[in-house]
């Protein structure tokens, strides 16, 4: 078994990983030509890490029972919460608190590193026409 970021062998009958390097510029070019694209490169205990590459306007939401980290790789995220808008730049980072209401947005947009547990979804606490079943490796 094998996924992108960690290479897997089978040893004393239990799934062990192998370490290996991620090169983000390969992986983000793997990521499909739209405006929105998430895809798990890495999965360090529970937490994935996650690359993110948006332009446009995310949907208001909130992760009740999780904090969220996006660390910008290249361009500019404005990430609103309710009572303030703080702007995140290349090699910035924030974490988002659990159950913080917030809407990313880019008008040239970001490419990302999103760290948080596995199995959060997208939207949060929200289902909308962004949220995503499930979301792949590369």
């Amino acid at each position: 078994m094998e996924k992108s970021g960690s290479r897997w062998a089978l040893c004393d009958r239990e799934m062990t990983m192998i370490p290996s390097k991620v090169n983000f510029s390969e992986k983000f070019s793997k990521l499909p030509d739209e405006d929105y694209s998430v895809r798990i490169v890495a999965k360090m205990n529970d937490y994935e890490f996650k690359l993110v590459k948006f332009k446009g306007e995310f949907v208001w939401h909130s992760h009740p029972d999780t904090d969220e980290t996006f660390i910008i790789l290249d361009g500019r995220m404005m990430m609103h919460f309710k009572d303030k808008l703080v702007e995140i730049k290349s090699g910035e980072m924030i974490v988002i608190p659990k159950g913080m209401e917030h809407k990313p947005t880019s008008e040239e947009g970001y490419k990302a590193l999103l760290i948080e547990p596995e199995g959060v979804a997208n939207t949060g606490d929200v289902k909308s026409e962004m949220t995503i079943k499930k979301i792949e490796w590369i």
